[in-house]
């Protein structure tokens, strides 16, 4: 793992053959919540990786900014495209709630989503993260998983929703071998209910999936890339790979920002051989970068730019980063539109 947090790399790539598909929210459901969506010629972007170009995506964890304003921050900052976060599993297993605390329907930063889409912005949203289970892990009845995610993104209307696996990944100290891992089967069977609702709602209307992954040095832990090669063959579209990138204090030895172009050109290698891609460069428009900053200072406008060449370079999906809010001069440097 890489020393310090650092926000993740990126992606979302490549809206393929296999359209992506999303559910309208089902009658049965109680809660009454349908967020519009403007036409087509006004609606927000879809996130860079399908685009074709690169972007920057604004993480914002909802339970911690209650208050965030979203249109006004598009307004304001230009970003197009926000990821909100974390929808984890509630007291029953199949219901999903922001931090495991708040009902989906009356989180006040989400129910800014009609705003957002007014204003020629999007948003989608958080599965799982550090505030508790991703449904996945708790609700075992496929049935009951794929209607729970359904009632999610119907609510919204979202077309773009992301999979933060952290909790699912080996401890960040060591690799684990499989003999030893006795949570395996159990992670197996996790991965592969998560699949099929994907693949359910994929089946249903368009509806763009990305991974959260952490970022290690050697590029991606061998677990998580088998999460990777499962859900493949079970028939889910993963357009992107979003990985987590610890960003090294800028007191560390000097390299580390090589250090992470090391570790995401390891990751390129290994993507390139889940998907059987046949130029390994293709793997980049299905990585994207968000690094995870534990201090302002840890992301100088230096390190932005080199972020920001990097991207353009080898067409990462797209740019974030989450923990720490960076330098006013360094964010806007990493929200520039790359190429």
């Amino acid at each position: 793992m890489l020393p310090r947090p650092f926000a993740v790399l990126f992606a979302l790539a490549l809206a393929g053959a296999t359209a992506v598909a999303i559910s309208l929210l089902p009658a049965r459901a109680t809660l009454q919540l349908t967020v519009p969506r403007p036409a087509p010629s006004s609606a927000g972007p879809a996130p860079a990786a399908l685009l074709g170009r690169s972007t920057y995506v604004r993480f914002v964890d909802t339970a911690a900014e209650p208050g965030f304003d979203l249109p006004a921050d598009a307004r304001r900052s230009g970003v197009r495209w926000y990821a909100l976060g974390h929808l984890v599993a509630g007291p029953d297993g199949c219901t999903s709630r922001w931090a495991g605390r708040l009902d989906f329907g009356h989180d006040p930063v989400a129910k800014r989503i009609g705003g957002l889409r007014a204003v020629g912005a999007d948003a989608g949203l958080i599965f799982g993260g550090p505030d508790g289970g991703e449904p996945a892990a708790t609700c075992t009845r496929p049935g009951a998983l794929a209607a729970a995610y359904r009632r999610v993104v119907g609510a919204f209307d979202a077309d773009y929703i992301d999979f933060d696996l952290r909790t699912d990944s080996a401890d960040p100290r060591a690799e684990v071998s499989e003999a030893q891992d006795h949570g395996a089967q159990d992670r197996r069977a996790t991965t592969v209910r998560r699949a099929r609702a994907i693949r359910a709602m994929q089946r249903e209307r368009r509806l763009r999936v990305s991974f959260t992954l952490p970022l290690r040095p050697h590029g991606l832990a061998e677990r998580d890339l088998d999460v990777l090669r499962l859900t493949r063959e079970a028939g889910a579209d993963v357009g992107a790979v979003n990985l987590l990138a610890e960003l090294e204090p800028r007191s560390a030895p000097e390299g580390r920002m090589q250090r992470v172009a090391a570790a995401l050109h390891a990751a390129r290698t290994q993507l390139a051989e889940v998907y059987d891609l046949n130029d390994p460069e293709h793997a980049w428009r299905r990585l994207a970068l968000t690094c995870v900053l534990r201090d302002a200072d840890d992301l100088s406008k230096t390190d932005a730019g080199k972020l920001a060449a990097f991207a353009d370079r080898y067409g990462l999906a797209w740019l974030s980063v989450r923990g720490a809010d960076p330098e006013p001069d360094a964010a806007r440097i990493l929200r520039r539109p790359h190429a």
